[in-house]
């Protein structure tokens, strides 16, 4: 689609507004997990990890259509068109791995050390998996349909020429991976229903995950006085909960002869939240890529206006998140301190 000089200009202006936004929002993640404890549990660290990578994603969408004016071989196009294969895959990867940490938790009573020691194992995966394919496209290119990566009308990517790679490579592993944390999510979804009705917890804003008494439980449990009872039941024990020492929890057995619980809030809604936000971002750059394979490169000009603004602002909303449901856990846990 050949824009306009007006219509170029608005699309750089939204894209590099809403990128700002982005920034801003990871900042605000990257910042205060390293300054406030209250933002300290797993699915906070697996959120901090992932701004390391969509802040690369948000830094080329920020470039926005000076990658296309610089030309099809110019260095600021060819990192622009890097940057858009490797990071945003890896921020639907990073979706995933939170969607499958939830389930570990509700249906293998991972604590927050086994999760941590996973931590590692995910970023070598993910790293390799979406650095391998974006540099050796670099290198990628033929005389009759040019290099791989190339100019598109808001920023450089996939090439047009090349649309069976993007669809294989890009849109193809994105919505798969989407789809599977979805199903993470329903399995979740019915577990923690059935968990919430078989223990009355409607109204609590934690999970028992195990209703199981050993004996060496029960013996345990009778050692201990009725101050330590108290406080563990509130604060809980190092290593064997999955809560931070300042927030309450619901103290059960758990399989492996410990105890656990789980804050529904930020085990499970953040990152669904989380989920949703990146499911929305999809949409559009998803519809104007069917809609110009099936309309032969008759591109909307609205659409390309959305996919810049939703697509770009995906960090804005995503520090949202880690603010406003942290906030709230911080907030509940100063009052059972008074």
């Amino acid at each position: 689609m050949i824009l306009s000089d007006e219509q170029s200009n608005t699309i750089a202006k939204v894209g590099r507004a809403s990128s700002a936004l982005s920034i801003l929002g990871v900042a605000t993640i990257i910042l205060t997990f390293s300054f406030s404890k209250n933002f300290r549990n797993p699915m906070h660290r697996l959120m901090f990890i992932n701004s390391f990578y969509n802040l690369f994603d948000f830094i080329a969408t920020m470039i926005s259509v000076s990658g296309p004016d610089a030309g099809d071989a110019s260095a600021l196009c060819r990192f622009q068109a890097f940057s858009l294969q490797m990071f945003p895959i890896a921020d639907v990867f990073w979706t995933l791995v939170m969607a499958y940490d939830v389930f570990l938790i509700v249906f293998y009573r991972y604590d927050a050390e086994d999760l941590r020691r996973l931590e590692i194992k995910f970023i070598v995966i993910i790293t390799t998996l979406v650095f391998v394919p974006a540099f050796v496209f670099l290198f990628i290119g033929t005389p009759e349909k040019g290099p791989l990566y190339g100019s598109e009308a808001i920023w450089c990517s996939i090439s047009p020429e090349w649309m069976l790679f993007r669809i294989v490579f890009y849109y193809g592993p994105v919505w798969l991976l989407i789809f599977f944390a979805m199903i993470l999510y329903c399995l979740v979804g019915f577990q923690v229903f059935k968990l919430r009705r078989k223990f009355n917890i409607e109204q609590s804003d934690h999970i028992q995950l195990s209703s199981i008494t050993t004996k060496e439980n029960e013996s345990d449990r009778r050692a201990s006085n009725t101050s330590q009872a108290e406080e563990a039941s509130l604060h809980g024990k190092s290593g064997n909960i999955l809560e931070s020492q300042e927030e309450p929890v619901i103290f059960v057995p758990r399989v492996n002869h410990q105890q656990t619980a789980v804050s529904f809030r930020h085990y499970i809604l953040m990152p669904l939240i989380f989920f949703l936000v990146l499911l929305s971002t999809w949409v559009a750059p998803t519809i104007n890529r069917v809609s110009a394979f099936v309309r032969q490169e008759q591109s909307s000009y609205p659409l390309l206006i959305a996919v810049v603004a939703t697509g770009s602002l995906r960090g804005f909303w995503n520090g949202v998140v880690f603010i406003t449901i942290g906030m709230k856990g911080r907030k509940r846990n100063e009052k059972i301190g008074k």
